[in-house]
Formats: structure tokens, C-alpha cells, sequence
């Protein structure tokens, strides 16, 4: 399982030119699930979500989590973080889990969130054709893989 994390002052995804979602102060996490993935990547990977310290504390150092500030989160589903490139030049998705697996996993990590943090986590629409709209702040971007824990 792979997220993209992007600190933003702020947030949307659009879903047919409508409106779906909007957050302000918080995350926008790109989620990715893999052929390997299972239960346990999902809380692995929200428990090292919500304690990631990338929020500045009154000294300007990247200090607070998620919680700490009481930030919003948009989750956005995408398959495309296990493209491979390595040959040709059009990528292959051929370790991005099948949606039977991979909506399970995307569900049970939008609950897992909404546990931890106490409150509701905007989404997107799986699988859907989304325009996805963000004021990076900082710019703060991180790459998290569950495989990759060491």
C-alpha cells in the first residue's frame, strides 16, 4: 500500500464538474493498493499517518501531527502509484490491485482514519474521473510505501 501525503492549506475534488469534497488546513493522501496488500498494511500505514509530525509548531519546526493541529484530510484513491515504467514509455499497472481487492482495503482505510482522528475524512469516488484541486502547503509532499517500513 503506497500514499502520497501533500500538506495543503486547502483542498477539492471534483467529480463531473460537481463538487464532491473540500477540506481546508490539513492532508490530501493519494492511496494506492497493491496486489500484495491486506488488513494489516491499512493500519500500519494510518497509524504512521496520523503521528507523521509535518505540521510547524509555534517555532516554525515541523513539529505537530495531523491530530496535534486538528487538520482535515481528503482521501483520494490512485492506482496509479504502482505504475511501473521500466519498459517502454506506457506505464504498466500490473501491481495495482484489482478493484474486488483494492475497495475493501480503500473502504477500511477511509474508517480507519475516521476512528483515529475522531472525526469524518472526505473522500473521493473510487474509480471515478476526478479533478483533483490543491494548495500545497510549504510545498510538503511524502512518499510512504507499507512494504517499506525499515
Amino acid at each position: 500500500m503506497r500514499i502520497t501525503i501533500q500538506r495543503v492549506s486547502e483542498a477539492s475534488v471534483q467529480i463531473h464538474h460537481t463538487l464532491k469534497s473540500k477540506i481546508n488546513h490539513g492532508l490530501l493522501i493519494l492511496l494506492g493498493v497493491g496486489t500484495d496488500d491486506a488488513e494489516e498494511d491499512v493500519e500500519w500505514l494510518c497509524n504512521k499517518l496520523v503521528a507523521l509530525r509535518i505540521f510547524s509548531d509555534e517555532d516554525g519546526k515541523m513539529n505537530k501531527s495531523i491530530m496535534d493541529v486538528n487538520g482535515d484530510i481528503l482521501l483520494i484513491s490512485q492506482f496509479t502509484l504502482f505504475a511501473s515504467t521500466k519498459k517502454g514509455n506506457r506505464p504498466s499497472y500490473i501491481r495495482s490491485a484489482r478493484p474486488e481487492v483494492a475497495i475493501p482495503l480503500y473502504k477500511a482505510f477511509h474508517k480507519r482514519l475516521e476512528v483515529l482522528l475522531c472525526k469524518p475524512v472526505a473522500t473521493g469516488e473510487f474509480g471515478a474521473d476526478m479533478k483533483v484541486l490543491l494548495c500545497n502547503d510549504g510545498p510538503v509532499t511524502l512518499n510512504i510505501d507499507s512494504k517499506n517500513r525499515e
